[in-house]
């Protein structure tokens, strides 16, 4: 297929339209670094989305400790909003699921008394109308018998499998834990009766509809002789048998999965990694179980995405039509439209937003080859939400130092919605570019690094914070900084090296597979090199670095205190694992999680060593974190106290593994990282 076929004609009239780029306001000539409060701040307009039909924009509205659901005539934006608030559960998300109606979700904190307390939070899914007058639950649980199965019900959520968007009155529905894994339902929203469409057996994984809203392939997780695996498994047309097509054995890391459908649905999109460093994208015919042409690959990069109009009836966008292709690029979801209509509203879109692109070197992480690719470094945009005649749009700009900035594309004009942090001043937030450095074996290691504002800070070398990101079976990607540690640092004068250590998911299977059982070792010697590549190249101070980490991260900054002959003149661990024998052990009694990971979790087991710390340390964690509990950083605070070490240790009321429940106690944990290093760090701050 042609990727990048151009459309002059359109585009040509868009951009008269849209007439010419956005100018984005401009400072004063003093730059101001942001306060915690004002980093802690919600963002003042988020969660966007448009309606079907394009009259409509809905979005979370910041108020103080609480955000409100505002909701907006396309046609009337200087109007106000309508508002709709909230009791007792705040809103996490809000969009869009028919004209008139919204996909609602809220959490609050929960407490169960059992044997012992668990103090966690809930999500509910709700739908309600865009005025908050009607709210319902798409499926109805029944009362709960036992305190057992009321927790259940609690953790357990519906979440929708396919919003039907050809049909104005149904969407589909899963019950059970949020994943796509329990019974399906057809739900009418205009009375709210469901329709059993699917039992679900055991060890069902997982449903993925094809364009008409059929359910037509799904996971199964099993065991046979050889191990743990993953079945991909289809069912004909006006069938109700399920046959398997692929098995991945769990243990070598294969990935076959359906990502979407052709208009002829015996035509399926899978995404693979079998065989290969990287994963592609192929068309796969159903009936004739055969693989056709390979539709999409990235040589640096794994595929990771295909978008497909799913709406009948649109002018210039044929049903079932490929609207982007997606890849795993240093933004982690890069698209490349591949629609006329798409392309055209980019060639439009880029000059009116300002971007441009630049040249960016990239590497290979299991060849070691070079290339120099045109890229998006500073400030990009993406699609957040569109009607379905592409009409009316809304768009984020955005880059590592510019906070998202909201705009939407309607009848040809463009019009600033919002800036999400006006009150911060960009240019204090640093600058950030993906750069590689050589490990001691030689692999290549892609970075994040972010540079301090010179006019604010001074030339280099500065301070700088080795900050590894969590999982480790995750990745860092180039944009805004959403939990605020970046830009806090940066502001602070401190450079930030986010290294991609072996171990890192979505650079290649050969980097991800190289961190097996190399915990506190290999892992830890590429944080270590990164930490002697700022140096050599002037962007470090020697004996000014500091590892901060959260989750994983946060077992990193345990083992750089415990680890002899150091770089660093301390470190912050968050919500960190301290004994990897037993955080683990509850998941090993899983054969997918024991055959998966459970090889790869090997190496140093800080607690052991916690007696050992060789530099000053500083530990907070969340008393409601169901993920790592607390337990694992008190354990080492305590043994290394014991020892005679001074560890700062805070602990944060109604924290869990991710987003802060309330303003305040987003400024608690921020505040606590800003004040060690500035002043704390063994004394004087880093």
């Amino acid at each position: 297929m042609t990727i990048l076929r151009r459309t002059t004609a359109l585009a040509t009239g868009l951009l008269a339209a849209l007439c010419c780029p956005l100018a984005s306001a401009q400072p004063g000539t003093t730059i101001t670094a942001p306060s915690v409060e004002q980093l802690a701040a919600f963002p003042a307009l988020s969660s966007l989305s448009v309606s079907p039909d394009g009259r409509h924009i809905a979005a979370l509205q910041a108020d103080g400790e609480d955000r409100v659901i505002v909701v907006w005539r396309t046609d009337a934006l200087d109007q106000a909003p309508t508002r709709i608030g909230s009791g007792r559960m705040k809103f996490n998300s809000v969009s869009f699921i028919k004209n008139g109606l919204l996909a609602v979700s809220l959490w609050q904190p929960y407490e169960l008394r059992t044997d012992r307390v668990t103090r966690t939070f809930v999500s509910k899914f709700f739908i309600t109308d865009i005025e908050g007058k009607q709210w319902k639950e798409p499926l109805l649980q029944t009362r709960a018998a036992s305190r057992a199965e009321e927790l259940r019900q609690a953790l357990s959520n519906a979440s929708v499998l396919d919003t039907l968007p050809n049909d104005p009155d149904h969407i589909l529905v899963v019950s059970g834990s949020g994943s796509n894994s329990g019974d399906v339902f057809k739900v009418n929203l205009r009375d709210y009766s469901a329709l059993s469409v699917q039992k679900t057996e055991e060890r069902v994984a997982g449903y993925v509809t094809d364009l008409n809203g059929e359910l037509r392939s799904r996971t199964r997780a099993d065991t046979d002789g050889v191990g743990a695996y993953i079945a991909t498994e289809f069912r004909q047309p006006g069938s109700s048998q399920w046959e398997e097509h692929f098995r991945s054995h769990v243990r070598n890391r294969d990935v076959t999965q359906v990502i979407g459908f052709a208009d002829d649905p015996n035509i399926a999109f899978m995404l693979s990694n079998v065989g290969r460093d990287k994963a592609v994208i192929y068309e796969y015919d159903i009936a004739a179980r055969q693989q056709k042409e390979i539709l999409f690959e990235n040589r640096v990069f794994n595929a990771n995405n295909i978008l497909i109009n799913r709406q009948r009836g649109i002018e210039g966008l044929p049903f079932g039509q490929i609207m982007a292709l997606g890849y795993a690029g240093p933004a982690g979801d890069d698209l490349i439209w591949t629609s006329p209509q798409l392309q055209a509203i980019d060639q439009a879109l880029r000059p009116a937003l300002g971007i441009e692109s630049s040249a960016l070197e990239v590497v290979d992480t299991a060849t070691g080859q070079r290339a120099t690719i045109p890229y998006d470094t500073q400030l990009s945009y993406r699609l957040v939400s569109h009607s379905s005649d592409l009409k009316t749009l809304i768009v984020a700009r955005s880059g590592p130092g510019q906070p998202p900035e909201y705009f939407m594309l309607h009848n040809g004009q463009l019009t600033l919605l919002a800036k999400s942090y006006p009150q911060l001043d960009n240019r204090a937030l640093g600058q950030t570019r993906l750069t590689y450095y050589k490990a001691r074996d030689g692999l290549d290691i892609p970075a994040l690094l972010t540079t301090p504002n010179e006019q604010l800070c001074g030339p280099a070398p500065w301070p700088a914070v080795v900050h590894p990101h969590g999982g480790p079976w995750a990745r860092d990607a180039l944009g805004f900084d959403g939990s605020m540690w970046v830009p806090l640092m940066a502001s602070r004068c401190m450079a930030v090296l986010q290294p991609q250590f072996r171990g890192s998911a979505d650079w290649g299977r050969r980097l991800w597979m190289a961190g097996d059982a190399q915990w506190g070792q290999a892992m830890q010697d590429d944080k270590d090199d990164g930490a002697r590549w700022m140096i050599e190249n002037n962007i470090a101070q020697p004996q000014r670095i500091a590892m901060f980490g959260f989750s994983y991260g946060g077992y990193s900054a345990f083992a750089a205190a415990i680890r002899p002959n150091g770089l660093y003149k301390c470190a912050i661990a968050g919500a960190g694992v301290s004994d990897i024998k037993k955080i683990w052990a509850r998941f090993y009694t899983n054969p997918f999680f024991r055959q998966a990971q459970a090889p790869t979790v090997d190496g140093l087991n800080p607690l052991d060593q916690a007696a050992q710390i060789s530099i000053p340390l500083m530990v907070f964690h969340g008393d409601r974190d169901q993920v790592v509990p607390i337990e694992q950083s008190q354990w080492f605070v305590d043994r290394a106290r014991q020892a005679g070490h001074e560890v700062q240790w805070h602990p944060i009321a109604d924290y869990a593994h991710g987003p802060a429940w309330t303003r305040q106690v987003m400024a608690q944990q921020l505040g606590v990282i800003d004040d060690y290093l500035r002043s704390g760090c063994g004394g004087g701050g880093l």
